[in-house]
């Protein structure tokens, strides 16, 4: 995948569902910007005011599964707290898992403008590194 830039995201065409990619420096950047990139691709967040702090430990796994479990929260916690994250922060726990935090705001505070997401699809998730970091393909189930 070219990356445009150290970190960042974009959608490519899909068929049906949405297909995002991010890439970072290293794993936890990339999978920030994923989740970043997970709620850019159905909401405008102009406009929504920072809430509380959330956070989340992904139990020790494989890297495309951490992934995995960090959006799915996401979704998670949208469906059952109606809240989204606005800024994302992800560290390693140091046992193979990942620790995050997440500044929320309500969903009612955002505008959808896209098809709300129902799951992370297992089809042709890629998530690893590369020549310039680290990069992640997902597919989600709208």
């Amino acid at each position: 995948m070219e990356q445009p830039a150290q970190r960042g995201h974009r959608c490519v065409p899909h068929t049906a569902d949405v297909r995002l990619e991010a890439w970072a420096r290293n794993r936890e950047e990339c999978v920030a910007e994923a989740v970043t990139a997970l709620v850019e691709t159905f909401t405008d967040t102009a406009g929504a005011r920072p809430g509380p702090d959330r956070e989340y430990e992904a139990a020790p796994a494989h890297d495309e599964d951490l992934l995995v479990s960090v959006l799915d929260e996401v979704i998670f916690r949208m469906e059952t707290a109606d809240e989204l994250p606005l800024t994302t922060e992800v560290t390693d726990d140091g046992r193979g898992g990942l620790r995050v935090r997440w500044r929320v705001t309500p969903t009612d505070a955002v505008e959808l403008i896209g098809a709300v997401p129902k799951a992370v699809s297992l089809h042709e998730l890629r998530f690893g590194p590369d020549d310039a970091g680290w990069s992640c393909a997902v597919t989600l189930d709208v």
